[in-house]
């Protein structure tokens, strides 16, 4: 008996040592004997305390001798049949254990918010990852309506109300809703809600299934993906118009295409090291040093004939696109008219910032006697135009000893 599995025990009243009473009494006592079904054999028909001994002692049936062969196999027939149904549904049951144990277990593993509700908007299931999402748990928010706790945003709580009530009316059975959630810190989540409602038979609601899923990170994402092509808009826009306007200008104020080409490429050039500078700090400004030594690396000007003096500073992305421009537009006139079309000739940019205004000197010495110009050159209006831009005045003065250009930019 403790070591077989049986589906039913004869046991004959009368034996040797110890009687079928007894041995009753022991299987009832081990638990894992306790549960097998006893059929008593007595020759003894008339001896109602006996039978009612054997009963109490957890007897299903009494069979008198001398026994009919095939009542007894009848009789066993049905308890081996009640055996193996017993172990199936035993079978039937530890797999079901066993699905829904894995099922809970995925549940509250998952990245998703599992939250079950009634048919009155109770919450009947609160998911581990629901209390990992919103720092509630699930004896604090079981038995609740979601607007009894201020879990959902005011101005979402309404039409999530009305979702549900359809789900539950079975005019809708299964949907997603956006909504925007809080946890217990008050911080607020965007979230999608995947919906789905369960009715039996009779079309009664089981329970309504919300599977919540944060998608902030997305959101953030999605909006900082928009701002970002507007910007990239806005400055494509802003490059091409500015190429038109340094080709426009350049052809009206060249003689031919030797001279046009050149200088086209120059400032083009300038503009474009200007951006790559912009692109490596992710369009989030550029430093002032590093436009005026980016004219030294490209060799515009010999580092031994540029001094350069001021604090460090950064400026925003389109300064320093124009400042770009300034800067080789000086560099290039100063090659051409200037202190550097001589040997001995230098130029010294010098830079510093008071009262929010920041103040560029550029001041050329030991070049040729400077003469103011009769006409007013596209280099000139290029310097002028995009300190304007900025809300900045750009002022030259034609010193005897060499030409400076004071540049004020707020």
């Amino acid at each position: 008996l403790l070591k077989r599995e049986f589906a039913v025990a004869l046991l004959d009243v009368q034996m040797p040592g110890m009687d079928g009473f007894e041995l009753a009494e022991l299987m009832r006592g081990t638990e894992r004997t306790r549960r097998i079904p006893i059929m008593f054999l007595t020759a003894v028909a008339t001896d109602e305390t006996r039978k009612f001994r054997g009963y109490e002692a957890g007897a299903v049936d009494y069979l008198l001798k001398p026994v009919d062969p095939q009542i007894v196999r009848n009789k066993v027939g049905v308890f081996v049949e009640l055996y193996h149904q017993r172990r199936e549904i035993a079978r039937q049951r530890d797999a079901l254990s066993d699905a829904l144990g894995k099922l809970k277990a995925h549940g509250d593993n998952s990245p998703l918010a599992i939250v079950e509700l009634d048919g009155e908007q109770r919450i009947l299931g609160w998911s581990n990852g629901a209390e990992r999402l919103f720092g509630w748990r699930a004896h604090e928010v079981c038995g609740f309506r979601p607007s009894e706790f201020e879990w959902i945003a005011p101005e979402h709580g309404p039409a999530f109300a009305a979702l549900i009530a359809d789900m539950i009316g079975g005019a809708r059975l299964r949907d997603m809703q956006p909504l925007r959630m809080r946890t217990t810190e008050g911080v607020m989540l965007d979230c999608e809600c995947y919906c789905s409602a369960l009715h039996d038979a009779a079309g009664r609601l089981a329970s309504v299934n919300v599977q919540i899923l944060d998608v902030s990170a997305r959101k953030r994402g999605e909006e900082t993906q928009r701002l970002l092509i507007g910007e990239l808009n806005h400055r494509v826009k802003n490059t091409l118009a500015s190429v038109q306007a340094i080709a426009t200008q350049t052809l009206r104020h060249s003689t031919g295409p030797s001279d046009f080409a050149p200088t086209f490429i120059g400032r083009i050039h300038a503009l474009a090291k200007a951006h790559s500078l912009l692109s490596s700090a992710t369009w989030e400004g550029a430093r002032l040093r590093e436009l005026i030594e980016g004219q030294l690396r490209i060799g515009a000007i010999a580092p031994d004939r540029l001094g350069i003096e001021g604090p460090e500073l950064d400026l925003a992305p389109e300064p320093a696109l124009h400042l770009a421009l300034v800067l080789h537009e000086l560099v290039t006139n100063a090659h051409k008219y200037g202190s550097l079309s001589v040997p001995e000739g230098r130029a010294d940019m010098r830079w510093q910032l008071a009262d929010g205004t920041l103040r560029l000197e550029w001041i050329e010495s030991g070049g040729p006697p400077v003469v103011a110009p009769t006409r007013r050159g596209f280099g000139t209006a290029l310097i002028e135009r995009s300190l304007k831009a900025e809300g900045g005045v750009a002022t030259s003065t034609y010193a005897p000893d060499g030409l400076r250009w004071t540049l004020d930019l707020p």
